[in-house]
């Protein structure tokens, strides 16, 4: 479980151990994103070696509102790819430890995107992600996207994780 701060407690490792909520500084720890880039708030339920959900809280002062579109605001698909993307980044820097920060995931592929509803502002996106295999430095995951509990956005896609 987390402690007060949002952190791990020292000596949370191994596959199947719930590490508890993950806040904002620790996902910078993880991941090298930054504004306006950075799109996890905060992450739940990790479990390293297996599946952590991502929150990211969806505001109209969002960047990308100023052209997508301004009169009918629309958080974009490619966004909602990056937010699954880097909720599995902070899963595999937590899967393998302290060793791996500062190391980079970069996308491989992106299979079976699937965009069901509009994501807008005011609407909290929770991305739940599932490991599904690892092969050396290659990692390949599934993903949901979801708000209010209906799925909003799905895919599967691969990362490779490098020294940066």
């Amino acid at each position: 479980m987390a402690d007060h701060d949002g952190k791990a407690p020292e000596g949370a490792t191994g596959a199947g151990e719930t590490r508890g909520t993950l806040d904002i500084a620790r996902i910078m720890e993880a991941i090298p994103h930054r504004f306006p880039f950075l799109l996890v708030d905060r992450v739940v339920d990790l479990i390293p070696g297996e599946s952590a959900v991502g929150i990211k809280n969806i505001s109209i002062n969002e960047h990308v509102f100023q052209g997508h579109f301004p009169r009918h605001p629309v958080f974009p698909g490619v966004m909602i790819i990056e937010s699954m993307a880097q909720t599995a980044g902070v899963l595999v820097v937590e899967t393998l430890g302290p060793e791996a920060r500062g190391k980079l995931v970069y996308f491989m592929s992106v299979d079976s995107a699937k965009f069901r509803k509009p994501v807008i502002p005011g609407d909290q996106m929770r991305v739940h992600v599932k490991q599904e295999r690892r092969r050396g430095n290659v990692w390949k995951f599934s993903a949901e996207a979801k708000v209010d509990g209906a799925v909003v956005a799905e895919a599967s896609y691969a990362a490779m994780i490098l020294d940066s």
